[in-house]
């Protein structure tokens, strides 16, 4: 089994376009809000920082778009320098969640300023305008102002604003905060597809986790000031590395126990008393060490047939909530009373019932013993 990623571990795509080298950042003197950050950024490539509030995943961003600056370190832009450099000239496109939209312009003239700013011929600027409204679908709108526009109308016309002047990276923070939910799904996807077109740099700022494994490349989660975990989504989501990414990314069934025995395939780990669980010694030490075992509730069958399951328990159906494509049920199993199973209802659901007996299993390689959380 290979080595997990160290946190810290400087970890980029061929061609770094950008680089936080040894980065720290603290507002009063005494607490980092960032720790020893080391982040490559491939060009082209959408990377996401993902994590809960104050985990210095805005403050990260911040410092690259120039808002803040570093209090240790340094940060390059295709091999530039350029902490003390002001943030008009740095040729990066900003969207925020409350669009900035100027409320006395049109759709055009707001795409037209950061060209007139930069002093583009009339021609050039026309040209820019065309490509951006159409890139955006939002032709016909172009005389309206922000008020006559719906808020995913609005996130276009800010969006299209960020990338007109073909910005070197596109900086996104948290821009679909604002939206319902559908129309928020809808977004993702156009995002994406505008940036496979485009092929710009861009770097996203979000804590849905739904929202990083739809759009990135790859996803650098932070906790605490520091990246816990920097993988592409499906390696981020399978193979989380710490109990703190596999609960933050994903529904988690999360076990505690102590590990019995130990080699370098697999681990057998005694779960509070309650019975021994076969896992992948991903972060789990020694016998007698503490571990927390995470499962994916999608792993989880129920009474599987003989032989399919090397972990298999008795467990109680508690809940059982219907949502459409699955339904989700609640078991006490190994001492829990909320280990959740996702039952696809394409599939048929087994007939269950609150109070229904029933086995559980799942694969020694479905299950990883990580750090103790």
């Amino acid at each position: 089994m290979s080595e997990p990623e160290r946190p810290g571990k400087r970890c980029g795509l061929a061609g770094d376009f950008v680089e936080f080298i040894d980065i720290q950042k603290t507002y009063d003197g005494e607490t980092l809000v960032v720790k020893n950050l080391n982040l490559s950024i491939g060009h082209g490539e959408f990377l996401t920082l993902l994590g809960p509030s104050g985990s210095g995943k805005t403050t990260s961003l911040m410092m690259l778009a120039g808002f803040e600056v570093p209090t240790q370190g340094r940060i390059e832009l295709d091999g530039r320098r350029i902490n003390d450099l002001a943030p008009h000239k740095r040729d990066i496109g900003m969207v925020f969640q409350n669009y900035a939209l100027f409320p006395h312009m049109t759709v055009e003239e707001n795409l037209a300023f950061p060209l007139q700013v930069r002093r583009m011929p009339r021609a050039d600027i026309d040209k820019k305008l065309e490509r951006a409204l159409e890139m955006v679908q939002l032709t016909q709108m172009r005389r309206r102002r922000p008020s006559q526009l719906s808020g995913g109308q609005q996130q276009r016309v800010a969006l299209a604003r960020a990338l007109v002047f073909d910005p070197k990276l596109v900086l996104m923070d948290e821009p679909l905060g604002a939206l319902d939910k559908q129309l928020r799904e809808h977004m993702q996807i156009e995002i994406k597809h505008i940036h496979e077109q485009l092929g710009v740099t861009v770097v996203y700022v979000t804590h849905d986790q739904s929202e990083a494994l739809t759009m990135s490349d790859r996803v650098a989660v932070f906790n605490d000031g520091v990246v816990q975990q920097l993988a592409p989504p499906a390696d981020l989501y399978e193979r989380p590395e710490n109990a703190f990414v596999a609960q933050f990314v994903g529904e988690n069934n999360k076990l505690t126990g102590v590990v019995s025995s130990l080699n370098a395939k697999e681990c057998v780990v005694n779960v509070k008393g309650h019975g021994d669980v076969r896992a992948l010694p991903i972060r789990a030490h020694a016998p007698g060490n503490k571990t927390t075992l995470s499962l994916r509730p999608e792993r989880v069958r129920i009474n599987p047939t003989a032989g399919a399951c090397a972990n298999l328990f008795d467990a109680r159906v508690e809940e059982l909530i219907y949502l459409g494509d699955h339904t989700r049920a609640r078991v006490s199993v190994l001492g829990s009373n909320d280990f959740i199973i996702k039952l696809p209802n394409a599939e048929g659901v087994p007939d269950l019932t609150p109070g229904s007996r029933i086995q559980v299993g799942w694969k020694p390689e479905d299950c990883r013993a990580l750090d103790c959380s």
